[in-house]
Order: C-alpha cells, then sequence, then structure tokens
C-alpha cells in the first residue's frame, strides 16, 4: 500500500516527505491549498480536526502531525534505508533530544518569522514588527547554541545523519532561502557546515525538485 502524503508543497509536509525518501517508501501526495481553505472542508476535518497539514494514510492508518509521523516511519522501517534513530539507546536518547529542541526552540521563532514576513504580505495582512525582532534575537540564542554542539559533533545527535537534523530542513530552507536572514547561519561556522551537509542531501533536493514551496 503506498502512503498518501497531504499538502507537499508547505513546510511541515516536506518534513515527512523527505523521511520517506531516506527510508525509500513509496508514496504519492494530495494537493491542499491552504490559501483557498481546503483544509477547513469537512472531508479534511474526518482527517485532520484542526484543519492542519500534513496528514498521512497508510492503508486504514491515519496519523497527524508531522513530527510523529516521521517518528513513526523511522520506526516502523528501521531496518530499510537510512538509519535515522542511531544504534544505541543512548543516541536515540540524543536524536530525541534534539527532535524536541528543534520543535519546541528552533522551529517558533522561524514559524513567527514565516507567518510575518512571508505570509502577511500575501494575504494582506498586518506584520508584528515586535514578534519579527523577538523571534530573530530568540533565533540567535538558540543558533549560538547550535554552533558550540555542531563544533563537537557533525550533526546534532552525533556523527550519524538523524531525525534531529532532518527536521530542520522544511524550515531551515524558509529561513536560508526566503526570509532574508541566511547570514544568521552563514556567520556561524559549523552551523553553516552542517546546514550546506544536510540541505544537500538527494533527498532533500528530490523533494524541492517535486514540490515547490507556495512562496
Amino acid at each position: 500500500m503506498v502512503v498518501k502524503v497531504y499538502g507537499p508543497t508547505y513546510g511541515s509536509p516536506k518534513r515527512v516527505l523527505v523521511c520517506l525518501i531516506e527510508k525509500e517508501i513509496e508514496f504519492e501526495t494530495v494537493d491542499v491549498d491552504l490559501f483557498k481553505g481546503e483544509n477547513n472542508e469537512p472531508e479534511f476535518l474526518k482527517l485532520q480536526p484542526f484543519g492542519a497539514v500534513p496528514v498521512i494514510q497508510d492503508g486504514d492508518y491515519t496519523l497527524y502531525e508531522s513530527r510523529a509521523i516521521i517518528r513513526y516511519y523511522a520506526e516502523k522501517y528501521k531496518d530499510q534505508g537510512t538509519d535515522l534513530w542511531g544504534k544505541t539507546i543512548e543516541e536515540r536518547g540524543l536524536v530525541e533530544q534534539w527532535l524536541e529542541v528543534e520543535a519546541h526552540n528552533f522551529h517558533p521563532p522561524i514559524y513567527n518569522l514565516v507567518i510575518n514576513v512571508l505570509f502577511a504580505p500575501l494575504t494582506g495582512a498586518p506584520s508584528d514588527q515586535k514578534v519579527i525582532e523577538e523571534s530573530d534575537e530568540k533565533l540567535e540564542k538558540v543558533l549560538d547554541i547550535y554552533e558550540e554542539r555542531l563544533s563537537k559533533t557533525r550533526y546534532l545527535a552525533g556523527d550519524f545523519f538523524s531525525l534531529a537534523d532532518l527536521s530542520h530542513l522544511p524550515f531551515g530552507h524558509y529561513l536560508m532561502n526566503q526570509s532574508g536572514r541566511g547570514t544568521l547561519v552563514r556567520e556561524r561556522k559549523h552551523v553553516s557546515a552542517w546546514w550546506d551537509d544536510i540541505s544537500n542531501r538527494h533527498s532533500w533536493k528530490k523533494v524541492l525538485q517535486l514540490y515547490k514551496y507556495p512562496v
């Protein structure tokens, strides 16, 4: 059964797509236009009651929340494709730790910047300059911690590519290419080298080739 992924052009669904490619799992995609409100239509809300993407359908199994989905596939197909968990329970603990860091420390300021810098102008909504400034400050502090960590290991959880690194790709792309803030990465030597490494993986290049960002 081929996995079905909803909303491939947006950031969070790309987290799922790159994981599926790394794990060599076949999938197909279903477009969901958030700008037209297709995520709030009754049929979609039956799959995702909060009206967010992504959602996956794997046979009779439906799952939403991108980080839950990538954890699920990394475990279900642990011995297929790239091992995204590490070899030991200690390595897995570090993968989980940095996945949480991405979700709670890296993602929120990036998300606020994407909403206020990129999407607000498209929808005619006002940008909140205070939120932008606060997000910039938070992001700089987070990246300073990343720089320290990556001065000791090639990747966040160790010297192996994992879910922790993969999870940064969709909104890291926004940061580097569409927010006007790529210098925040480039002025940190180890963060810059890490970004070049993970963003040049075949899986991520394929995602970008197949599914363009909406902005």
